[in-house]
C-alpha cells in the first residue's frame, strides 16, 4: 500500500487547518487577521502618529489676544499727575496765583454761563486740570485687558488737544515769552504732551493675534 502524500487531497474532501480560517462569514475579522475594518462601518485602524479623527479639539485660525496697553496707560496716569501737581504750584509770574487758585475762579465765571467763562480766559486752568483727571482714569482702563484700546485712545486725543489748546493760548498772548510762566504752567503743558502721547500710542496699536 502506498504512503499517502499528505500535500494532497481529494476534491470534495476536508480543506487543510490552514484555509479553515478563511472560510469566515464576509465583513468579519479573520482570526490573527490583518488590521483593515473596511466594511464593518467604524473608523479604521490609526498609523503610527495618527488619530482617529483628523479636525483638532481647538480653532488654529488666529483670534485677537485679550492684553492691556501699559505704555500709554502709563503715559496718561502721568498726564494725571501732573495736572495734580500743577494745582499747588504758580502759573504765572503776574499775578502768582497757583493752580488751585485759578481753577477756582474758572468754576465761578462758570456759574455765569458758558460764554462768560470763555470771555475771562479761565477755561484754560478748567480744560488743563479736568482734562488731566479724565486721562487719569483712561490710563487706568489701558491697563485693562483688551482686543484693541484704540477707543479709549480717540477719547484720549480729544482731551489732551484740549488741554494743550488751554496752554498754546496764553503762551500765545504773551508772545511766546517763557518768561512770564513759573513751574506750574509747565506741568500744565506736560498734561497735553503726555497725553497726547499716550493717546497716540493707544490708537496705533493694533490688536495681538494668538491662537486658542
Amino acid at each position: 500500500m502506498t504512503e499517502r502524500d499528505p500535500s494532497t487531497r481529494e476534491v470534495g474532501g476536508e480543506p487543510p487547518a490552514e484555509d479553515w480560517r478563511e472560510q469566515t462569514t464576509p465583513g468579519l475579522l479573520p482570526l490573527g487577521g490583518g488590521a483593515s475594518s473596511v466594511g464593518s462601518g467604524g473608523h479604521g485602524y490609526p498609523d503610527s502618529g495618527e488619530s482617529y479623527y483628523t479636525t483638532p479639539d481647538y480653532s488654529t485660525r488666529p483670534v485677537p489676544v485679550r492684553r492691556p496697553d501699559g505704555l500709554a496707560g502709563l503715559l496718561l496716569v502721568l498726564a494725571g499727575l501732573a495736572a495734580a501737581v500743577s494745582l499747588v504750584l504758580r502759573w504765572l509770574r503776574e499775578p502768582g496765583d497757583i493752580g488751585w487758585d485759578l481753577v477756582g475762579r474758572g468754576f465761578d465765571d462758570l456759574g455765569g454761563g458758558f460764554g462768560n467763562l470763555v470771555d475771562s480766559g479761565f477755561w484754560q486752568p478748567l480744560a488743563v486740570v479736568l482734562g488731566g483727571g479724565v486721562l487719569f482714569v483712561l490710563g487706568l482702563l489701558l491697563w485693562l485687558p483688551a482686543r484693541t484700546h484704540r477707543f479709549l485712545g480717540v477719547l484720549a486725543l480729544f482731551v489732551s488737544l484740549l488741554a494743550l489748546a488751554g496752554v498754546l493760548v496764553p503762551l500765545a498772548s504773551e508772545s511766546w515769552d517763557p518768561g512770564a510762566f513759573r513751574l506750574g504752567f509747565w506741568f500744565a503743558c506736560a498734561v497735553g504732551v503726555l497725553g497726547l502721547l499716550g493717546a497716540l500710542k493707544a490708537m496705533l496699536t493694533g490688536p495681538r493675534y494668538g491662537t486658542r
